[in-house]
C-alpha cells in the first residue's frame, strides 16, 4: 500500500515575518514553502491529527524579523510551539479535546508589565466536546475556551460561547476583538487590554436574515464586515459604541438609540449603520480588509477576487482565477499576499496589481475512471468553470457538469451548462475536444448547443473500437455521435474532426417515455447499455436496434459500467427512503451472454449499514470492480454537511461471480472521494516493452486530497 497527497487548503496559511516563507497546514503536518520558488523547504511533524491553525509569532521590532516561531493547533487536542527555522518542537500543551480553530489576539498587541515581565499569553480556541456529543442528540458540542499558553493549561470557568458544532474564530488585526458566527448571528468579544485569567468580557451581537459564511474586522476602526450564503456583504460601522465605550451612556452628547439614526441596523444591534453590497452569485468565502483599511477583498465560488473601495463601494476584479476561493492572507510585506483555491492550490499575488507570481499546488482533482490503454499519459483531467466578468458587472458562469475521455485518450467530451442570468434561461452544450499529438493539449473540435433540447445530459461515454460516443438525457432519449471521416485530395489530406449525430433512441413502457439516466459501451464495443430510469436497455450501436431490456432496480439507476473486456455490466442506483435510514443502494451484475439472457446478483448495501454509494470503478483486464460507500451514521445523528465531510467510508472489492466482497477497506474522509483502477509504473526499461508487465492498482483519493494505492 502506497499513500501520499495532502490538502493545502484545509486552513488559512501564514507568512513568516520576513515574508520569505509560507506555512501551510497539510494534514497532520505543517509544510514550510519558499515564497520565492514555491518549493517546500521543511516540515513540522508531531501532531497526531489534522492541523487546523498555524499562527506565526509576529516581530516586535525590525531587528526581530528573523525570528521564526509559530503556534499550531490540531484535532488531536494539542497546541504546539515551534521554531520553524530549525525546525524544532519547543512546547506541547494537551487540551484533551479536538481544536477546530485558534487565535492568539495578545500576540498582536504585546505589552509589558510595570516590573518589565511579559504578561501571560492567552489563546482562544474552538473545541469540540466529543463525550457530550456522543451521549446526547442536538447537543451544544462546540465551545470557545481560553487557554493560558504560558502556564500550559485551560482557564477554568471561562467559556465564551457554546454552539451546536465547532466553527472558526476570527481575530481583529489589532487583537482587540475576536468573533465567530453561527447561522444568522455574529458574536463579537472585546479582549481586555491587560488579559488575565480573571477578566470579564463585553459581548456584541449582530443579526441578519441569512446565514453568515465569512467575517472580517477593520484594522483600525470599529467596522465589521460579514458575508452570507446568498453572496451579500454587510458592513457595520460604529460597532460596539454602546456596549464597549459607555455601556449605554451618552455618546457625543446624546444617547444613540434612535433607529432612524441607525440605517440598516436590525433590532437592538450595537452599530451606527449597516450597508449591504451584492455582487457574488453564491456564498462569500473570502473576506479580508487591506492593511490600511481602505479596501475590502471578497471572493467565493465564482473564482473572482473582488476589491471593494470601502468609502465609495466601487470595485475592481481579478477574474479567471480558475477555482472557488477559500482564503486570502496578507503578508508582512505589503506587496505580497496569498489566495487559497478550492482545487488545492495556493497562489502568491503581487499587490496591489494582484498579479499571480507563482503557485503552490497539491493534488488538484479527484481521479476519474480511466478508460484508456496502458502507457497513455492521460490519467487525470482537470475541470474548470469558465468565468467571464463583463463591464456591466454581470457574471455568466459556465459549469462543467460531465467529462469523458475516449479509450485512446485522443478525444475528450464535456457537458457544460451556462447558468441563467438576467431572466435568460440556462443553456446546455456538448463539446468534443481533440488532443494534439505533440503537446498533448486539447483543442475544441465541435460544439453542439442543446443536444437534447432543454433537457439535461445525464452521461457521456465513448465506444472503445471506433470514433463513436453516446450522450443520454433526462428528457427521455439518447443520441449516438460519430466523427466525420477525413477528406482526402490529390494535393493534401484535410482532417475534419467534427462530430455529428448518427442515431437517436428512446424507451417507453406502457405509460410514458423513460428518462435515460446512464450509458456505457461494452469492452469490445458491440453492445451499448443505456439505463431507462429503473431498467437497462441493450442496443446494437451500429444499427441502433434494441436487443433486450434487463434488470428492475428499486431506484433510478445512476451509474453503468462494463467490467473490463468481459460481458459483465455493473449498475448502481440510489434514492431516499422515508424511514430512519437515509439512503439505499443496490448493486447488480448482469451477464450479457446469449443475447442478454441474463443472470444477476444484487448486493443491497442497506443491509450492511452503508449508504450513499459515491463511486464505482471497474478493472480493465480483470473481472473485478470496486465500490466506495459512506458508513451510515448512528441513528440519533443527523447527517450534517460537516459530518459528511469527515465521514468514514468503506471500499468493497467484488468479483463479478460472487456477491461477497473479496476485500474490504475502511477509509476516512470518504465524502467527495473517488476510485479508479490505474496501471502501475514498470519496474525496469525492459518491462515497458511488455504489456503484461503492467499491473492494475486500485487508487483511492479522499476528500482531503490524500491518495492510497
Amino acid at each position: 500500500m502506497i499513500t501520499g497527497g495532502k490538502s493545502f487548503v484545509s486552513s488559512p496559511p501564514a507568512f513568516s515575518n520576513d515574508a520569505k516563507r509560507l506555512l501551510v497546514c497539510t494534514g497532520n503536518t505543517v509544510s514550510v514553502f519558499s515564497t520565492s520558488t514555491g518549493l517546500q523547504i521543511s516540515e513540522l511533524e508531531g501532531h497526531g491529527a489534522q492541523v487546523t491553525s498555524v499562527i506565526v509569532v509576529p516581530a516586535s521590532s525590525p531587528a526581530s524579523k528573523l525570528m521564526c516561531y509559530c503556534w499550531t493547533a490540531s484535532l488531536d487536542g494539542k497546541i504546539k510551539y515551534w521554531d520553524f527555522a530549525a525546525p524544532e518542537l519547543m512546547t506541547t500543551i494537551d487540551i484533551g479535546s479536538p481544536i477546530h480553530s485558534m487565535v492568539i489576539p495578545s500576540l498582536l498587541s504585546q505589552s509589558t508589565e510595570n516590573n518589565g515581565k511579559r504578561p501571560d499569553l492567552f489563546a482562544y480556541i474552538f473545541t469540540e466536546d466529543v463525550k457530550h456529543k456522543e451521549e446526547k442528540t442536538n447537543c451544544l458540542c462546540g465551545q470557545i475556551q481560553k487557554c493560558n499558553l504560558t502556564k500550559s493549561r485551560i482557564v477554568g470557568g471561562v467559556t465564551l460561547a457554546k454552539t451546536q458544532r465547532p466553527g472558526s474564530i476570527t481575530s481583529s488585526p489589532s487583537g482587540k476583538y475576536i468573533g465567530t458566527y453561527e447561522r444568522r448571528k455574529l458574536r463579537i468579544w472585546e479582549i481586555p487590554e491587560k488579559d488575565s485569567e480573571h477578566v470579564g468580557y463585553k459581548k456584541i451581537r449582530l443579526h441578519h436574515t441569512k446565514s453568515f459564511t465569512a467575517l472580517a474586522f477593520h484594522p483600525t476602526e470599529r467596522v465589521v464586515a460579514a458575508g452570507d450564503i446568498t453572496g451579500r456583504i454587510l458592513i457595520w460601522r460604529g460597532v460596539g459604541h454602546k456596549t464597549c465605550l459607555n455601556d449605554g451612556k451618552l455618546i457625543n452628547g446624546g444617547l444613540n438609540t434612535d433607529a432612524e439614526d441607525k440605517p440598516g441596523v436590525r433590532d437592538d444591534d450595537d452599530a451606527d449603520s449597516c450597508t449591504t453590497w451584492h455582487w457574488h452569485s453564491s456564498q462569500v468565502n473570502v473576506l479580508f480588509f487591506s492593511s490600511d483599511g481602505a479596501y475590502l477583498y471578497s471572493g467565493g465560488r465564482e473564482g473572482v477576487l473582488v476589491v471593494w473601495q470601502l468609502d465609495t463601494g466601487k470595485k475592481k476584479f481579478l477574474p479567471r482565477i480558475g477555482a472557488p476561493l477559500l482564503y486570502f492572507v496578507n503578508s508582512p510585506d505589503p506587496s505580497l499576499s496569498s489566495i487559497s483555491r478550492a482545487d488545492n492550490q495556493i497562489q502568491l499575488l503581487r499587490m496591489p496589481s494582484m498579479e499571480i507570481l507563482r503557485s503552490i499546488s497539491g493534488i488538484k482533482v479527484q481521479i476519474c475512471e480511466r478508460n484508456h490503454q496502458p502507457g497513455d499519459e492521460i490519467t487525470v483531467i482537470r475541470v474548470l468553470s469558465v468565468i467571464v466578468v463583463l463591464k456591466s458587472d454581470t457574471l455568466p458562469v459556465v459549469k462543467v457538469n460531465l467529462v469523458a475521455l475516449s479509450p485512446d485518450g485522443s478525444t475528450m467530451s464535456t457537458v457544460e451548462t451556462r447558468l441563467p442570468e438576467e431572466g435568460i434561461g440556462s443553456l446546455v452544450s456538448l463539446k468534443f475536444w481533440a488532443c494534439g499529438s505533440q503537446n498533448k493539449h486539447f483543442s475544441l473540435s465541435t460544439v453542439i448547443y442543446e443536444p437534447h433540447g432543454e433537457s439535461g445530459i445525464s452521461s457521456v461515454a465513448f465506444r472503445p473500437t471506433s470514433h463513436m460516443a453516446v450522450s443520454s438525457s433526462y428528457g427521455g432519449d439518447f443520441k449516438v455521435w460519430v466523427r466525420r471521416h477525413e477528406i482526402s485530395t490529390e494535393d493534401e489530406t484535410v482532417e475534419n474532426t467534427g462530430w455529428r449525430c448518427h442515431a437517436v433512441g428512446s424507451y417507453k413502457d406502457i405509460w410514458q417515455e423513460k428518462p435515460m439516466t446512464a450509458a456505457a459501451f461494452s469492452g469490445d464495443g458491440s453492445v451499448l447499455a443505456v439505463a431507462a430510469e429503473k431498467v437497462i436497455t441493450l442496443w446494437d450501436p451500429d444499427r441502433n436496434a434494441l436487443l433486450a431490456v434487463i434488470g428492475d432496480s428499486l431506484e433510478p439507476i445512476t451509474t453503468l459500467s462494463f467490467v473490463g473486456k468481459s460481458e459483465y455490466l455493473v449498475s448502481a442506483s440510489r434514492g431516499f427512503r422515508s424511514t430512519v435510514d437515509y439512503m439505499e443502494h443496490v448493486k447488480a451484475v448482469y451477464d450479457l451472454v446469449l443475447q442478454a439472457r441474463c443472470r444477476g446478483w444484487v448486493c443491497c448495501l442497506q443491509q450492511v449499514n452503508y449508504y450513499i454509494s459515491l463511486t464505482v470503478a471497474c478493472s480493465v483486464d480483470k473481472s473485478t470492480f470496486a465500490v466506495l460507500a459512506l458508513i451510515k451514521p448512528a441513528k440519533h445523528m443527523e447527517p450534517t454537511e460537516a459530518s459528511l465531510h469527515s465521514a468514514e467510508g468503506v471500499i468493497l472489492l467484488f468479483n463479478v461471480e460472487n456477491p461477497v466482497p473479496l476485500s474490504t477497506w475502511f477509509v476516512s474522509k470518504a465524502q467527495s472521494g473517488r476510485l479508479s483502477f490505474v496501471w502501475s509504473s514498470p519496474k525496469s526499461e525492459d518491462d515497458v516493452a511488455e504489456t503484461k508487465s503492467f499491473d492494475e492498482v486500485l487508487a483511492y483519493i479522499n476528500g482531503a486530497h490524500e491518495y492510497v494505492l
